[in-house]
């Protein structure tokens, strides 16, 4: 008997819940199963990225605060999961106040390295594709 963790991809909340992401978390949900039949101790984390510039441009045609689209937004996938009998550990969310804590730590562990830098880059970005 062992120790399972599985994570879905935490979704980014610039839209509601779709098939894509469906699929996605009943798999890992399938997967947690499994393991706990198997006799595991199992751990399924999911939940949402709450950061963006997607996500500022569509509080903005909806009329609202980036936090309250969040919000919102992050509820509606919170709450599609037990309406597929989906069962996880846990639901996070990146504006989760010990989210924000890890990464800040993180990010000065990794800058105390030397391992990040300042810089200057610069290229064409697309906010839909969100790459360069």
């Amino acid at each position: 008997m062992g120790l399972f963790y599985v994570t879905t991809p935490i979704y980014y909340v610039n839209d509601v819940p779709h098939l894509g992401t469906a699929y996605t978390t009943v798999v890992a949900d399938a997967l947690r199963r499994f393991h706990l039949l198997s006799g595991d101790d199992t751990y399924m984390l999911t939940g949402t990225d709450e950061h963006g510039q997607k996500i500022e441009r569509q509080a903005e045609e909806q009329g609202l605060a980036p936090k309250a689209f969040v919000d919102a937004m992050s509820a509606r996938f919170r709450e599609a999961w037990p309406k597929l009998s989906i069962e996880a550990d846990r639901f996070i969310r990146t504006t989760d106040p010990d989210h924000e804590a890890f990464v800040q730590d993180l990010w000065r562990k990794v800058r105390a390295t030397g391992d990040l830098y300042e810089g200057t880059y610069e290229d064409w970005y697309c906010v839909g594709c969100e790459s360069f």
